[in-house]
């Protein structure tokens, strides 16, 4: 008698205790209009090229009680690449780098978010040209607000540095002096604001 009145306590107080954890993180989208999602590489070593991407979506979940407990899942557009030169973005979507035709999205999906000194480091695995391996991306969350129109907003800043040869982003071009013409480390960034869904 005193087995079966336990069990279904046991079991009630483990789905409460998945249930919290599954609701107590809240839903964002991102806002295009106040982010970016950026990169730099070096050119000919002596210079650096910015650009972005102007299509992206993801999936947050957020918890500002306990950052540690969000999460995201992200896709980016390859052929939304721009530097502000059409002959260089042309060849960043063609099978030298990125392969657009073939490979037309970036993904990223996230395993765990752990809390640092200075801020936070999420975990997870970033694929480029169907090729995936796990990245760490520090990131801060830039504050929490309610805007003047009722919505519920946050603001994080992340970067991180791949190597592109990593993903098969390998064209490869030596200067004289034994520089690549275009460099093999892509500094990363990420400036999102992002609102939550109701």
């Amino acid at each position: 008698m005193t087995k079966s009145t336990k069990a279904p306590t046991a079991l009630f107080a483990l789905i409460f205790a998945i249930t919290s954890v599954a609701t107590s993180a809240d839903l964002f989208e991102i806002d295009k209009a106040h982010s970016r999602v950026g990169f730099a590489v070096k050119h000919m070593v002596i210079s650096t090229v910015r650009g972005e991407f102007t299509d992206y979506s993801a999936t947050i979940l957020f918890d500002e009680n306990d950052v540690t407990k969000s999460s995201i899942e992200g896709t980016i557009n390859v052929a939304s690449i721009t530097t502000g030169n059409e002959r260089r973005d042309n060849h960043l979507r063609s099978g030298d780098f990125f392969d657009a035709e073939q490979y037309p999205e970036i993904k990223f999906k996230s395993e765990k978010v752990v809390k640092t000194d200075d801020g936070y480091v999420m975990h997870g695995d970033l694929t480029i040209r169907d090729v995936t391996k796990k990245v760490d991306i520090p990131f801060k969350v830039t504050g929490i607000i309610d805007d003047p129109w009722g919505n519920r907003r946050v603001g994080i800043e992340a970067s991180l540095t791949i190597n592109r040869f990593d993903f098969g982003v390998s064209w490869n071009q030596t200067l004289d002096k034994g520089g690549l013409v275009a460099g093999k480390e892509v500094d990363i960034e990420l400036l999102l604001e992002a609102t939550r869904k109701i």
